[in-house]
């Protein structure tokens, strides 16, 4: 049985390790599309298993975090990302070119 594109987008974020993250761009690709990146927020809003799926770890390709993160807002998604040691721009942005996967 083939995976639909939601499955492929979990998977490929559960690859993300842990103090890293990735764009909504890289994990399109991952998975199989690059035009997906928009179907990955869809799909991490809907995240059915966050408890092993880390979509924390998914920010805009300029670092930004979600305003609308799914599990809790904004806050939390930084909260879990400084918890794996993930720093932040003055901005309040994931400086990318160190933690990018």
């Amino acid at each position: 049985m083939s995976k639909n594109t939601f499955e492929l987008i979990y998977e490929a974020v559960k690859k993300i390790p842990k103090g890293r993250v990735a764009s909504y761009g890289q994990i399109a690709m991952l998975a199989g599309n690059p035009r997906w990146a928009r179907v990955v927020g869809y799909a991490l809003h809907v995240n059915p298993d966050p408890e092993n799926i880390p979509c924390y770890r998914v920010v805009t390709k300029d670092g930004r975090l979600s305003p609308a993160f799914a599990f809790g807002g904004e806050n939390r998604q930084r909260e879990l990302l400084e918890r794996e040691g993930v720093e932040f721009d003055e901005d309040g942005n994931v400086i990318m070119n160190k933690y990018r996967i």
